[in-house]
């Protein structure tokens, strides 16, 4: 149910901290993001992670307003 409910997202956890993750196919990666975890881009046609947290102070609306888009292996060392 959790999956459905934050859009195909599951939930992961990182240094205590939960976070929901979902992945972006490279056929659906559209525009220019910037990593936060190594501070390049991430191009258009690259697959990525969307990434956000799962337990915002203000909530699931807010949570979604900060998420950012990582590189994948930027995500699976932090």
């Amino acid at each position: 149910m959790t999956r459905l409910a934050h859009g195909g997202a599951r939930k992961e956890s990182r240094r205590g901290v939960e976070w929901f993750v979902r992945d972006i196919p490279a056929g659906r990666a559209e525009k220019v993001y910037r990593c936060p975890g190594c501070e390049r881009d991430v191009p258009p046609g690259e697959a990525h992670l969307v990434v956000w947290s799962a337990e915002h102070l203000f909530g699931d609306e807010a949570a979604v307003r900060d998420r950012r888009h990582w590189h994948t292996h930027c995500w699976r060392l932090s």
